[in-house]
């Protein structure tokens, strides 16, 4: 069950007085960036960041590499135009201490990158950090050579005592808990001495877009890649060792962070405008478009972004979210607030986020009125009136703001810990206001 943390301070989620009529600009994709980071340290030449996510969990991931000799300049694009990072790869070295925080992607994509350093690498984190699972990537990692401390934990804390390179090869990894452990083995990949074959053998795989977006970027950066989507053998990943170019890229906007904002449209009966809403993306966040419009709203793709409006009914959906589940504590406020019930379905690796977002969403929608139950994989979820009341965060991002959804339509609802959205959206409160001062 999740627990509910000591109370700090509360922010009053603002009660929309009508429909919502605003343009908002949603920064950087955290997924991209924290990619892109890994994947420029580990070129053989310099490489350009534009329009970089900055959020707690991207700044742990810059000073992660930094803390292993990586030169990472923060500044404007070699046009002089727009914040960028040129990052400047270099020898991997250590002894090297990396503060992991609760960032899911530094604690599973860095310690692959560790065992090519010339030296020990120590991972700590949060206190949450020390629960999320980390044992497919530290197994997978001894499988293939490397030596690693970690008291037999399977998870944080934990060092790796680099070398400077890694054999590699075939390794076999149960990545039913999370996609990152695909990731995090094909993301060094490249550098590995025979490269890397991931084979899963979990009867499970969520998150299958964020697997490839990993391929997706390997590709752009000059990488080959085998997939079982381009003909290769199905639940297996081959990556060719070879040097990685250093690219030019551009970092989508985050379209999981758009969620709350679009939700607005739909709860309000109004109209969200996200700028530069790629035509084509990996992103789990484009299936919003889809399932936002089955529950009550349109969607229009333009050149400039998306336009999203809402009907002024909230249904209730059917939905399997294993691709997605990131997306999930956003659609369970939505469904809240609906006409009709919702069963969420295919979210059972949620309980290992950065709380266990099942029990926590269960927990907090009950206790505002409502009428959730937990399923082994998901959540029921039957719409009844909902009243103010605390809404915990468990220092979850997504529940935040999932919240925050909430309180447009229900009065007296107040966040704790809202400062928690900085993990991935930084200024969500400001964002969040001067989308209803537009109204």
């Amino acid at each position: 069950m999740a627990r509910t943390p000591a109370p700090t301070a509360l922010w009053p989620a603002p009660h929309a007085s009508g429909a919502v009529d605003a343009t908002v600009h949603v920064p950087g994709s955290k997924s991209v960036t924290n990619r892109a980071l890994v994947l420029a340290s580990l070129a053989s030449e310099p490489g350009w960041l534009r329009r970089p996510l900055r959020s707690r969990d991207t700044l742990l991931m810059a000073d992660a590499l930094r803390a292993m000799g990586i030169e990472i300049e923060e500044g404007v694009g070699p046009d002089g135009t727009g914040e960028a990072w040129r990052v400047l790869p270099a020898g991997l070295r250590g002894p090297a201490t990396v503060d992991v925080g609760n960032a899911g992607t530094v604690m599973r994509f860095l310690p692959p990158v560790a065992t090519l350093a010339d030296g020990p690498v120590h991972f700590d984190g949060d206190p949450r950090s020390h629960e999320r699972p980390l044992h497919g990537v530290i197994d997978a990692l001894r499988a293939l050579g490397a030596r690693i401390d970690d008291d037999g934990r399977g998870a944080l804390p934990l060092t790796v005592h680099g070398v400077g390179a890694l054999d590699g090869g075939p390794v076999e990894v149960d990545a039913s808990s999370s996609s990152q452990f695909v990731s995090a083995l094909l993301l060094s990949g490249p550098r590995f001495n025979q490269g890397v074959e991931v084979r899963h053998t979990g009867s499970t795989l969520p998150s299958l877009p964020h697997i490839q977006m990993t391929v997706d970027m390997l590709r752009a950066v000059g990488a080959q890649v085998d997939t079982p989507e381009s003909g290769g053998e199905p639940g297996v990943w081959r990556v060719t060792p070879g040097a990685l170019l250093g690219r030019d890229l551009t970092v989508e906007p985050d379209l999981s962070n758009a969620q709350p904002f679009l939700a607005a449209a739909l709860v309000t009966g109004g109209r969200v405008v996200v700028p530069d809403w790629p035509a084509r993306t990996t992103q789990p966040g484009d299936r919003l478009r889809e399932i936002f419009t089955e529950m009550g709203g349109s969607c229009r793709l333009t050149d400039y972004g998306l336009e999203f409006t809402g009907s002024g009914a909230v249904h209730g959906i059917d939905v399997d979210l294993g691709d997605v589940g990131e997306l999930t504590p956003g659609i369970a406020a939505v469904a809240a607030l609906a006409d009709s019930p919702s069963t969420l379905r295919g979210v059972a690796h949620l309980r290992l986020h950065e709380t266990d977002r099942l029990a926590a969403l269960t927990k907090e929608i009950n206790e505002l009125g409502g009428d959730v139950t937990e399923t082994a994989d998901g959540l029921r979820i039957r719409p009844r009136p909902l009243h103010g009341g605390v809404f915990h965060t468990y220092e979850d991002h997504r529940m935040a703001t999932a919240g925050a959804v909430i309180g447009l339509a229900v009065e007296g609802v107040r966040i704790e810990n809202v400062a928690t959205t900085a993990k991935t959206l930084p200024d969500f409160p400001d964002l969040w206001t001067a989308m209803l001062g537009a109204a």
